[in-house]
């Protein structure tokens, strides 16, 4: 029988074939927490009376939230988690690594694994052909002491894609523009496959951004077929050996199909306080930005900050605005420091931060003060986010966001690169 990518994969690690709708059990490739969910896992296994993990060398304990340490009880999380790894032989990714999502593609996740993480945007490794989601932090705590897990299996989208891509258009931008067209509970529990050739003109970088993104619109996973472009990323890591061609059967059947003509589309903007409240950025108010951030999951990769640093080399933030630069792993630091591209961002006036989630979630660095607005290439802009509840989160492309640095108001990121 046809299949998509998600009855393969999850039928491969179940150990017969799957249908949506159908709730089964299957073998978890890794499993692994983040230091905000990561004591909680913790706590389960020993109430569980769980010492053991199945397998210590696939579960990852990564120290990426408040990386380092700002408060004490942080800390205390951070000592907890690392006296587990101890104890166990789990894999500490510690503070300055990176963040899980980043630093798991870049050494851990194979096209056709099956990853949860105790952390939404887990599913950011479906660019890399996997069937990766978030869990509880109970559900990942089992699946590392047991190596299973139970799922329902989600029925498929079809999202299929063609067009040139515009200057100054990124798939930060499509997927904006795709949370904004199906809504943010549009696509709850659904996997998105992306396909079409504008997806597959994507960089692996560009397919992270959009697996990253797929949770916002409430999917379970957002996957790409994995391809040569795939093989090359692994090959960078060292990993060659780890590539498999994972993708849908041509006949495939999904319960939709959604498609898209990017050749038309422009810049997009997500404007406060909903991830769904999207607008091209000419139709939006050129508000003042108090502070630009460029980072995260969704796009603290070398490439993304090659992309804003297009933009603010030979030129300066702007006087009022701030810009706080964070990537995504040690990889990227040393890379994006050897070829220039983090001293281009540091003499145009933005602050280099230690790898890690950095501003993304409101703990430290970069927390907004009452009234200031940020323009972010982070996945969310829920009130609070960046840890203030009376502050304005407005999200873009690291593009956008560069461009917005060098006025120090939103602006069309077209009007540097076209």
């Amino acid at each position: 029988m046809p299949k998509t990518m998600t009855e393969r994969i999850l039928g491969e690690r179940a150990g017969h074939d799957v249908q949506p709708g159908e709730y089964t059990t299957l073998c978890v490739d890794w499993a692994y927490v983040q230091n905000g969910t990561g004591p909680l896992s913790v706590r389960q296994l020993e109430y569980m009376g769980l010492k053991e993990l199945s397998d210590p060398e696939r579960a990852i304990v990564f120290l990426d939230h408040a990386s380092p340490s700002p408060r004490q009880e942080l800390s205390n999380d951070h000592k907890t988690l690392r006296e587990f790894c101890e104890r166990t032989g789990a894999v500490l990714s510690d503070i300055g690594c990176g963040i899980s999502h980043t630093v798991s593609s870049e050494q851990f996740v194979r096209p056709g694994d099956v990853v949860v993480g105790a952390d939404s945007h887990t599913v950011t490794n479906g660019a890399l052909a996997a069937f990766a989601t978030g869990m509880g932090s109970t559900d990942v705590a089992v699946a590392m002491a047991l190596g299973q897990t139970w799922m329902r299996v989600p029925e498929s989208w079809k999202v299929w894609v063609e067009g040139e891509w515009p200057v100054g258009v990124f798939s930060k931008d499509f997927m904006l523009h795709f949370i904004g067209k199906v809504e943010a509970d549009g696509a709850t529990y659904k996997a998105l496959e992306f396909l079409g050739p504008a997806m597959q003109a994507l960089t692996m970088t560009g397919r992270f951004s959009i697996s990253n993104m797929a949770v916002e619109c409430g999917a379970k996973v957002g996957m790409f077929p994995s391809d040569e472009k795939t093989r090359a990323f692994l090959k960078e890591y060292g990993r060659e050996e780890d590539f498999k061609e994972v993708g849908p059967d041509a006949d495939a059947t999904y319960e939709r199909l959604e498609e898209f003509d990017i050749s038309h589309l422009e810049p997009q903007v997500a404007e406060p306080h909903f991830v769904d409240n999207v607008s091209p950025i000419g139709e939006v108010k050129k508000v003042h930005a108090d502070q630009v951030f460029m980072g995260t999951s969704t796009n603290g990769r070398l490439e993304d900050f090659h992309v804003a640093a297009k933009i603010l080399k030979g030129r300066k933030v702007a006087k009022g605005t701030r810009a706080l630069v964070t990537p995504g792993s040690r990889d990227v630091l040393l890379k994006g420091t050897a070829d220039g591209t983090f001293p281009a961002l540091l003499e145009a006036g933005c602050v280099i931060t230690g790898p890690g989630c950095g501003a993304c979630v409101g703990v430290h660095e970069g927390v907004l003060a009452d009234g200031e607005i940020c323009v972010s290439t982070q996945n969310r802009n829920f009130k609070g986010r960046m840890g203030n509840p009376n502050a304005f989160l407005y999200l873009v492309s690291p593009a956008t966001a560069a461009a917005t640095a060098v006025t120090g108001a939103l602006t069309d990121p077209r009007e540097f690169l076209c």
